[in-house]
């Protein structure tokens, strides 16, 4: 179900759960340009990408298909991976970031949820819950080690340069077999997995 959908079936829906989404995008995207700016490319900084300005990352056609069909994406923070003072390590380290925040972001939302017990009806637990569930959906999808998703670029970091080479050339073509895959319901199973594995870490670092 697409977000404009829910917008006119439920209002109160809709900011419940867009408003963590968009939040959990931004702060996935920022991680990338944070990193990539601490190992030595500033190309995010001087495009004005380390903001939690929602207008900063927003991609028209991405916002437009999520409101329709309920699958979109934000304009990807760029990386110059020539400007990196270590390239291998700083392609694994700048696109784990988007999914360790991810991770840690569940982690922080579900710790309150749990310290503040707060009633499960109530917008404020709703509102931690979604955020919560959607940063765990967000890594796990992200670790899908298919190009362009950062699992492919933490595989491209250690694999040899045969291995890289290839994935750089299957990229221009990855959008478009995720969506088929994900059509076919073939991704399924691979991202329940993540979210699973994800899932048992946090519940393990939960006081």
């Amino acid at each position: 179900m697409g977000l404009l959908n829910l917008l006119l079936k439920n209002p109160l829906g809709f900011f419940i759960i867009a408003i963590p989404l968009l939040y959990a995008v931004i702060f996935h995207e920022l991680a990338h340009g944070w990193v990539a700016y601490r190992m030595g490319d500033p190309t995010a900084k001087h495009l004005g990408r380390l903001s939690l300005n929602p207008l900063k990352h927003l991609d028209p056609l991405g916002t437009m298909m999520l409101f329709l069909f309920g699958f979109g994406w934000a304009k990807p923070v760029p990386v110059n991976f020539n400007l990196l003072r270590d390239k291998r390590l700083g392609m694994i380290l700048v696109s784990a970031a988007g999914i360790v925040t991810n991770m840690l972001l569940a982690f922080c939302a579900l710790f309150l949820y749990r310290l503040l017990a707060l009633p499960s009806s109530g917008i404020p637990a709703q509102l931690l819950y979604y955020f919560a569930r959607i940063n765990i959906i967000l890594a796990a999808f992200n670790l899908i080690p298919l190009p362009p998703l950062d699992g492919s670029k933490i595989l491209m970091g250690f694999a040899s340069p045969g291995v890289r080479n290839y994935l750089f050339r299957f990229e221009r073509y990855g959008f478009f077999i995720i969506i088929g895959l994900l059509y076919l319901g073939v991704l399924t199973p691979v991202i329940r997995y993540f979210e699973r594995t994800i899932m048992l870490v946090i519940r393990l670092l939960l006081p």
